[in-house]
């Protein structure tokens, strides 16, 4: 016969219930409308993070995005969590990093997510805030060839390792080309030109040489463009949104939960409905 420390012993494992922090922060938001502030919370908001990470990471997940949807997959999902800020709902600063980001008909290979002052409002229904919003998001070289394929069909551009980008002309690339660099005004790229070459010759040109400006796409969901960085065979664009929120109610945050249960297949939050 066994005892209840023998190593024999098996061990029975909890059964891991995803849906255990809801019935807490339900009956929270449900007692009033103020923001609590106990212990129970923090446990409560803590569970629910670490419950929503544990089923994100790794995943491949599609989400409406206005008209379209972006597909990705996730790789990292991190907070400090504090637990007096948790005890009022504050989450404080969530990062999200995921790779393979397929939108409309461009590839991203990664990017980064930045929701600054995460706070959940115990409203009816209860409401998760995020602002502002940082997203930094790393464009393959070929995605600035086909920005300047319909922005400057004539032109043919290549990245450099130095932060710059060389334009040919695209009939002749053996005729010369010009080195600039980017600089962001509102939604318009400019490109300063700053070194001619010619054969093996090179002239640098004067700051007040005659800049070629690109209109960028417009981007979903009122992303407004920050900074374009230039490395080599990558364009970082860093862009924010002022201030996102979804309403979560105990329904929505069930359904999330019930289809990132389901392993081996790809998430699609679309069918949810939009998150904001």
């Amino acid at each position: 016969m066994t005892g209840p420390s023998d190593p024999a012993r098996p061990r029975v494992r909890s059964r891991f219930d995803p849906f255990r922090p809801l019935d807490m922060l339900t009956s929270l938001w449900s007692a009033t409308a103020m923001v609590p502030v106990n212990s129970g919370a923090a446990a409560a908001y803590r569970t629910l993070f670490v419950t929503m990470r544990r089923l994100v990471v790794g995943r491949r997940l599609t989400v409406a995005l206005d008209q379209d949807d972006v597909t990705m997959t996730v790789t990292e999902v991190e907070s400090r969590l504090d637990v007096r800020a948790l005890s009022v709902g504050q989450l404080g600063d969530v990062t999200l990093v995921a790779r393979d980001i397929r939108w409309r008909s461009a590839a991203f290979d990664n990017a980064t997510v930045v929701l600054r002052n995460v706070h959940m409002k115990p409203s009816a229904p209860p409401v998760l805030v995020a602002a502002p919003v940082e997203v930094t998001l790393e464009v393959p070289a070929t995605a600035l060839t086909e920005l300047l394929t319909v922005a400057a069909p004539r032109l043919l551009g290549e990245l450099r390792p130095d932060g710059t980008a060389r334009l040919r002309l695209l009939r002749r690339p053996g005729l010369g080309h010009v080195d600039v660099t980017p600089r962001l005004d509102g939604a318009t790229l400019w490109l300063h030109p700053r070194t001619l070459g010619l054969g093996g010759t090179r002239w640098r040109l004067p700051k007040r040489a005659p800049a070629y400006p690109l209109r960028l796409p417009a981007l979903t969901h009122a992303l407004t463009v920050t900074d374009v960085a230039v490395g080599p065979d990558v364009v970082r664009l860093s862009a924010t949104v002022p201030q996102w929120h979804a309403e979560m109610p105990r329904k929505r945050l069930e359904d999330i939960i019930t289809h990132l249960s389901v392993t081996g297949v790809v998430v699609n939050l679309s069918r949810l409905g939009r998150l904001w």
